[in-house]
């Protein structure tokens, strides 16, 4: 009997391990193939003209899945990880779904992180970690903010070590908004007119520095400044790459204006 009993141990523990081998061997032969140079160049090509479409919301979630398919996360490839983490952003920013805005900015704000430590010496993966990370500090001061505002406000400084006109010098309008944002603590409203004085310094067109640099001179109760840089940004050539963003900013000028003065 004792005999019997070691045969069917044996062969129990026989099927179990062939088993284990075939589902090991299925799961190694439908592992997806690495993406070769070329696809990614091509789907990085793709994704960006779906982001040129970016209004449509669809076309912005459609470019970030190709660019899911090509993270490879044992290699990553510096230029996918900005990508991503800049598609995310703009979708955070526009989607009317919290969960979906929260979910884009995080995971623009990792993937932006591997792009910085992979690349520390180029602007993109420090402006896009802060970009989301500022957004998730907004969702949530108390929370995120609070801890996290200083890691925003030093990966801005970096953009601006190594490359102050990057993204239309948005750095500095990032920095100025914080200034803003956190007048209750240490941030100015002069500090603010500060930073979005030297962004005009290098970048003439970007509207979004002339709004809020209104927006900063209105705190400061400086009502004609304010007046003249919101009429200067209604009178901007607007950059077609940035249609969306223009539009947006004229959109809100124009409130001010109306309900201001």
């Amino acid at each position: 009997m004792k005999r019997q009993n070691l045969y069917i141990l044996i062969t129990i523990v026989i099927t179990s391990y062939l088993q284990l081998a075939c589902t090991e061997g299925s799961t190694t032969q439908t592992l997806a193939p690495k993406a070769s140079s070329e696809e990614i160049a091509a789907t990085r090509s793709s994704a960006d003209e779906l982001f040129a479409q970016r209004t449509d919301l669809g076309k912005l979630r459609e470019a970030i899945t190709l660019l899911e398919r090509v993270r490879d996360p044992e290699k990553r490839k510096y230029e996918v990880e900005f990508s991503f983490a800049r598609h995310n952003y703009f979708l955070g920013r526009h989607t009317n779904d919290e969960t979906e805005a929260e979910k884009a900015f995080a995971a623009g704000r990792d993937a932006a992180k591997i792009a910085a430590n992979l690349e520390p010496g180029k602007p993109e993966g420090h402006f896009w970690f802060g970009a989301n990370l500022g957004e998730l500090c907004k969702k949530s001061p108390v929370t995120v903010g609070l801890a996290n505002v200083g890691d925003v406000r030093e990966a801005m400084h970096k953009v601006i070590e190594i490359q102050p006109g990057y993204q239309g010098a948005s750095a500095y309008d990032v920095l100025a908004q914080i200034e803003l944002a956190t007048r209750m603590n240490s941030g100015t409203a002069e500090k603010a007119v500060e930073y979005l004085n030297k962004a005009l310094e290098i970048e003439k067109d970007n509207s979004n520095i002339y709004l809020h640099l209104g927006e900063a001179y209105l705190a400061l109760n400086k009502d004609a400044e304010a007046k003249k840089t919101l009429e200067t940004l209604l009178r901007l050539k607007p950059n077609p790459v940035f249609l969306p963003e223009h539009n947006e900013s004229v959109d809100a000028a124009r409130k001010l204006l109306a309900t201001k003065f």
